[in-house]
């Protein structure tokens, strides 16, 4: 199916994962207090086992978990490596100086980009990521600016590695490309296996304390915790990964609104500066791909 897209087609797809992304922030709040590692078991088995529910309709999707071991190496390293990082760097690091290192991995997208076959390096995306890095610092640190401790270098160290992480996986799947996306079903659930294990050891059992916060598990399962990775499977493989990348700032400013609207967090007009930062660098970074339709066709 996804052999027959075309590279906008792709692309599109790919970013609907930052939009699903950008829930993640409201969800993880509606789901009340449930640990980390053990929020992340649940909810990446339930999208493996959404993936498992869609081999009913196409039984010929289980044979994508068929794959060789680089490529279970690079899946699974990608989903658990990357959350079992985040969340150590959150532990052992102010939360604002960790999420801006870790937002780093749009960035290293792009330029980790240059290195595939048939791509290359515009000033064009260099530029919109790089206004998208200052919006997403307004962003992050809501304006207030920030310090890097020493004493939180371990917690700096794995929110780096969290950034070299997602962004290689991202990169490293079109060296993958002909792997189906049903193979995401087979990572997530290795994925919520090795959570759950790391819940046990690391963490206390704190079950939903109502029908609501169970509600937004499921929902963050099924979306950014679920179809956000297939579809940026899709994005990454067949895509235009650099505007991929630098839209990928769009994440923490459209997070950041939805818990303004839904009473999570309140306005600031840094919030519009980065808007219209991170909204132009990706236009910027974009600018082939808009402009791709206008262009006339050569005579026949």
């Amino acid at each position: 199916m996804t052999r027959a897209l075309t590279r906008p087609a792709a692309t599109l797809i790919g970013f609907s994962a930052v939009s699903l992304w950008a829930l993640l922030a409201f969800l993880t709040a509606a789901s009340g207090t449930m640990p980390a590692f053990q929020l992340t078991a649940i909810t990446f088995g339930i999208g493996g086992l959404a993936g498992v529910a869609l081999w009913l309709l196409r039984p010929q999707a289980i044979k994508a978990l068929r794959q060789p071991l680089p490529v279970w190496l690079l899946g699974v390293v990608g989903l658990f490596g990357y959350h079992f990082c985040y969340f150590f760097a959150l532990r052992n690091a102010p939360p604002v100086e960790a999420g801006l290192i870790n937002y780093l991995w749009p960035v290293l997208i792009v330029v980790f980009s240059a290195l595939l076959p048939g791509e290359r390096l515009k000033p064009q995306h260099l530029i919109g990521c790089a206004l998208a890095v200052i919006g997403a610092v307004l962003v992050i640190t809501k304006g207030q600016g920030f310090s890097f401790d020493p004493q939180y270098a371990l917690g700096y160290g794995a929110a780096l590695a969290a950034a070299l992480i997602w962004s290689s996986y991202s990169v490293l799947s079109r060296r993958f490309a002909a792997v189906s996306s049903d193979a995401i079903t087979g990572f997530c659930l290795a994925t919520a296996v090795l959570s759950g294990l790391c819940h046990f050891i690391f963490e206390p059992t704190i079950w939903p304390a109502n029908p609501w916060q169970w509600a937004a598990i499921v929902a963050l399962g099924l979306g950014p915790v679920g179809l956000a990775f297939y579809v940026w499977d899709i994005g990454v493989k067949r895509g235009d990964i650099q505007i991929l990348g630098a839209t990928s700032y769009l994440t923490p400013l459209l997070s950041t609104l939805i818990l303004i609207l839904t009473g999570y967090a309140q306005y600031s007009h840094f919030v519009l500066v980065a808007c219209i930062l991170i909204t132009a660098g990706a236009l910027i970074a974009a600018k082939d791909m808009l402009l791709a339709g206008r262009r006339p066709r050569p005579a026949p």
